[in-house]
Order: structure tokens, then C-alpha cells, then sequence
């Protein structure tokens, strides 16, 4: 077979993509990015935030490793919070307000300045796949597109439909042309393809609203950045403001419910659970009076106002009437609709930890392919299939990260292990171990990692060195010495680990004993069918998800602790049988 032209294919252009493709170009890959538009790649398609709760844990992780969502969300970053801070530091979260322009922006001029990163503006029609396994990527006008590996992810093109009301029209993003035919070729390949739906609220002119009706929500001051590289940020601060829906605006809503492609069956498949449109609110919480809605600036130079909140696909006319309902908004002037949006994924049990595909080696899956939603998810997905895939293209040993070790492990272990059958997002009670996993010590936790795979230089890791020495020893350090880390963080860092000290002992011995589980490993062609004491349905889900580990059999859901003895009784025995 001849030499590929690449060693990894990364196909679309959000959050997911860039992260891939950043890494495995990092890494020294030679790395091709596939989109249908350039002039998107990195747009904040929803909601101009990056972070919130567990979701800023996992930028900040992210940011550790060598990514560049933390370090983007800086430079555009127009306003910065910390959430809940009258709370224990397990679940204190890092967000920022972006301006979406600079932020797209951002990441648009950093990929175009990745050395072994080339940008092609095509549409992937297909995967390249003969005998001799996966060639790589076919383009909608017939290009090939050679590679050892690919990573795909295709965010909500993948056979988009969106509505607005009983309108209903192919997009991928309002705006965006779907893809219409790589699903097919995932079908073909053998792969099972689900459908999930997503949604986003209305837009408004900033000059229509009556802020002195709203709560003011200010920035941090001094706001901290995202990135552990990021120095200071001088970025001008905007604030928010908040309202709330009232009786009328509910009334409004079923009023038009006969209309919404919600409630009268146009829509099949299922929405996120915890980022609900308004109508689901309303319906679902007939007992709450009002429900709350943040007005977001979406950037400097722009009048338009995100409507956090308000997601909605309702006709147009009841979008205006529900808007000028609410406090602030009685004059209010649209300049985008809501809307939902359905398309196809892949159900992520399909996946190994690394983020390929079990059925066609070489391929990666990430982001909302893999049934998940949030910018922060799919960011660290791209980032962990873009490495796996450079470093199978390397010929290099897979990244893994145990859920000890990462939020971005959770949420890894979750898709493949557990599946979804909602759009997965990212909580801090997902994480057993989220006292260790706090935002504060994302560093301290990857760095190291980061290190080993080529994407921290040397001289920020001897900085790194030594801030984690201070922390650890108490010894003291000249700023200009740790920098961009300082004396002060170090003393903050080691005084929550000592305020802390029994209960973190506590997880990380509840962690060995899970870890020695997931040490035992189970043969990969292991025939669960043949195991007679385990129950049919057992049999069933493990023949399906094929976990690698004795402890992520453990965390299929339905599978006992008998059934987990059962399994090592039989994998020893399997194992002693093939001279293992």
C-alpha cells in the first residue's frame, strides 16, 4: 500500500475538530482538517459561554493537557466567574462570556498557523475503506483524501433537519447545508446510527431591552483566566443581567403548543434533559411560576443578546409574543429565531476508551456524534481521539485517563461503557472522585501527561516543576521563577489540600480498589454466550459494549457484583487456556 498523504483526517470544524486536529499536528502528525465551510470553523454555534459547572473542570483539564479551548476562552473572553463559590471547592467551576466572533476568530488563526496542519474546504461524503482496512476520507466531488487514521466529528450535520414551528427544512446549523451521505457510509461499514435533538433560543437587539428591569450580573474582579498560561487578561468586562418568565409568558406557550414541533409529533427524536426548551419547562413544571433567563452579550462589536433560557423551535409570531412578555423584553425586536434540530449519531458503546471504533480500526469518533452536547465535551473528545489517533499513526501506546484522574476519563468512560440515551452533558455527580478532580489542581493531575505526549514545552514544564514543588514542600520560589504560576496559588493549592486531607485519603483508596479492577483485563474475543451462570440479559449487554477491563464491566448498567465475579472466574480461565 502506498505511503498516506496524511497520518490523520480530522472531518468538521467545531470545537471537536479543532481540538483533534491541533493535537495530532502538535504531536507530529502530519494532519489534514476537512470542513464544508472555513469560514466557520470554531464558531460558538449556541450559547457565547465556555465552561459552567464540571464543564469549566474539563477546559481546565483540557488546558493541562496542551489544548486550546482555555487559551482561546481567554483572549476573547468578555466576562469571567467563578460558580459556586459559597459552596466546597469540589464543585467551584471556572465560566466565561466570549465574544463569538473572537473566539471563531481565534481559533481560526491558530489552525492556520499549526505547523503539519493543512485546511481543506470540502465535504466528506464517505470513508475510504477496501480490503486492506481504512484508507481514509472520500470528498463530495470525488477527491481522496489518504490517511492512517480519521477522526470524525460532524457535530449536528450529520442529516440535519431543523424547525421552527411546523416548518421544518434540511440545515446542520441554521444557515449551514447538512451532510446527506456519510451516514449512509457509517450504515454500510455496519455501524448502528441513532437520532438525538438539540435546540437554541432566539436572539435579540441589545437596544430593545429595558436592562433597568433586569438583574445586573457583573464579572469577577479581578477576573481569573481559564488557561493556566494565560498571565493576565485585559480584556474590557461586560455584564449580564437576569430576568424571568411569568404566568402570561407560560400561557403564551400552551397556547401554541398545537404548533410546536415538540408536542405535535414532528419531532421523534430526544432532546437534552438539562438544557430543556421553554416548552418542556412549562409543560414539565406546570407548578413553577417562573423560570429564570440570562441576557448574554454575544460580543463587543454586536447588538445581538443570547436568550439563555428561552431555547425554543415555537412559530415565529408566539417566539416574539413569549419574549415580550417577560420583564425587559416588552419591546423586544427578534433578529434570530429559535430553533431544533435533529440529526444522526453513533451510540458510543461502538467506541474503545481510546475513542476508536471497535467495528473499523483507525477510525475515531468525538463530540455530538458520540450522542453528547456542549462545546467543553466535544472539545475534550477531539482532543482525546486526535491524540489516540496521532499516536496509533506513531505507532505510540493510547491515552487513556482513569476517572480518578480527569473529568474528560468520566466522561470518556460514561459514552463507551454506559451509552446514552439522551445528549450526555457533563455534571460534577458524575464524577465519584470530584473532591480530587476540583478545577484548582487540574494542573497538578495532567500537566504530566500533556508533558509525555509532546504538547508542553520544556521550559513551561520546569516552571511547572517548580510550582508543583512549592505546593508540595512548601518551599519557596521569586514569582518571575513560576510564572505564569506565582508563590500565592502554590500556598492557596496546598492549603486546600490540607483542609481536605482525610477526605481526599478516602477517595484515593476507594480509587485503588476500583484500579485494580480495571488492571485485570478481559481477552478481547472473550465469549460472554458461553458463560452459563450469567443471566441472559448480562450475556446480552456485555456481547454488545465488549468492555476491556473487569472494572468497566462493573459499570455497564445492570451488571452485578456477582456478575463482575463471575466474568473474572471465567477470563482468568480463558486467559490460563490461551497460555496468557
Amino acid at each position: 500500500m502506498p505511503e498516506a498523504a496524511h497520518d490523520v483526517v480530522v472531518v468538521g470544524g467545531g470545537h471537536a475538530g479543532l481540538e483533534a486536529c491541533l493535537a495530532a499536528a502538535r504531536m507530529g502528525c502530519r494532519v489534514l482538517l476537512l470542513t464544508q465551510n472555513l469560514d466557520t470553523i470554531g464558531a460558538m454555534s449556541c450559547n457565547p459561554s465556555i465552561g459552567g459547572v464540571a464543564k469549566g473542570q474539563i477546559v481546565r483539564e483540557l488546558d493541562a493537557l496542551g489544548g486550546e479551548m482555555g487559551k482561546n476562552a481567554d483572549r476573547s473572553g468578555l466576562q469571567f466567574k467563578m460558580l459556586n463559590t459559597s459552596k466546597g471547592q469540589a464543585v467551584h467551576s471556572p465560566r466565561a462570556q466570549c465574544d463569538k466572533k473572537l473566539y471563531a476568530l481565534g481559533m481560526k488563526e491558530t489552525a492556520e498557523g499549526q505547523s503539519g496542519l493543512e485546511l481543506r474546504q470540502d465535504e466528506a461524503a464517505g470513508l475510504w475503506v477496501d480490503d486492506a482496512g481504512l484508507r481514509g476520507v472520500l470528498g463530495a466531488r470525488g477527491e481522496r483524501y489518504a490517511a492512517k487514521t480519521v477522526v470524525l466529528t460532524t457535530g449536528t450535520f450529520l442529516n440535519g433537519l431543523a424547525h421552527v414551528g411546523l416548518d421544518s427544512f434540511p440545515s446542520g446549523r441554521c444557515g449551514d447545508a447538512p451532510a446527506l451521505e456519510l451516514s449512509g457510509s457509517l450504515r454500510g461499514l455496519g455501524f448502528s446510527i441513532g437520532r438525538m435533538k438539540t435546540g437554541t433560543p432566539m436572539r435579540l437587539h441589545s437596544g430593545s431591552i429595558d436592562y433597568s428591569a433586569c438583574e445586573r450580573q457583573d464579572s469577577d474582579d479581578p477576573p481569573r483566566p481559564f488557561s493556566h498560561w494565560t498571565r493576565r487578561l485585559d480584556n474590557p468586562l461586560l455584564p449580564c443581567h437576569i430576568t424571568y418568565t411569568n404566568e402570561r409568558t407560560h400561557e403564551i406557550i400552551r397556547g401554541a403548543l398545537d404548533r410546536s414541533p415538540l408536542y405535535s409529533g414532528v419531532i421523534k427524536a430526544v432532546g437534552p434533559r438539562y438544557c430543556p426548551s421553554i416548552e418542556d419547562k412549562v409543560v414539565k413544571f406546570p407548578h413553577k411560576e417562573r423560570h429564570q433567563i440570562f441576557l448574554e452579550p454575544e460580543g463587543y462589536r454586536t447588538r445581538e443578546v443570547y436568550v439563555n433560557g428561552l431555547s425554543t423551535s415555537l412559530p415565529p409570531d408566539a417566539q416574539l409574543a413569549l419574549a415580550r412578555s417577560v420583564a425587559g423584553l416588552e419591546n423586544a425586536r427578534l433578529m434570530r429565531l429559535g430553533y431544533a434540530i435533529e440529526y444522526d449519531y453513533c451510540p458510543p458503546t461502538q467506541l474503545k476508551s481510546t475513542l476508536e471504533t471497535k467495528l473499523v480500526p483507525g477510525l475515531f469518533m468525538a463530540g455530538q456524534i458520540n450522542g453528547t452536547t456542549g462545546y467543553e465535551e466535544a472539545a475534550a473528545q477531539g482532543f482525546v481521539a486526535g491524540a489516540n489517533a496521532a499516536l496509533r499513526a506513531l505507532e505510540r501506546p493510547p491515552l487513556v485517563l482513569a476517572r480518578d484522574q480527569a473529568y474528560i476519563g468520566v466522561l470518556v468512560d460514561d459514552l463507551v461503557t454506559k451509552g446514552v440515551d439522551e445528549p450526555y452533558r457533563m455534571f460534577t455527580a458524575r464524577a465519584e472522585y470530584r473532591l480530587t478532580l476540583r478545577s484548582d489542581n487540574a494542573d497538578l493531575r495532567l500537566v504530566p501527561v500533556g508533558r509525555r505526549l509532546g504538547l508542553i514545552g520544556e521550559e513551561d514544564f520546569e516552571r511547572f516543576l517548580r510550582y508543583r514543588e512549592a505546593v508540595e514542600t512548601g518551599r519557596e520560589f521569586p514569582d518571575e521563577a513560576l510564572a505564569p504560576w506565582s508563590m500565592a496559588a502554590a500556598r492557596a493549592e496546598r492549603e486546600i489540600q490540607g483542609s481536605y486531607a482525610g477526605y481526599l485519603e478516602r477517595e484515593r483508596e476507594t480509587a485503588r480498589r476500583m484500579g485494580e479492577r480495571d488492571a485485570v483485563t478481559i481477552p478481547e474475543g472473550f465469549d460472554y454466550a458461553s458463560v452459563p451462570t450469567l443471566g441472559l440479559e448480562a450475556r446480552q449487554k456485555l456481547s454488545r459494549i465488549r468492555p476491556a477491563t473487569l472494572g468497566q464491566a462493573g459499570r455497564v448498567p445492570g451488571i452485578t457484583p456477582a456478575d463482575v465475579q463471575i466474568i473474572w472466574v471465567y477470563a482468568r480461565r480463558a486467559q490460563r487456556h490461551a497460555g496468557v
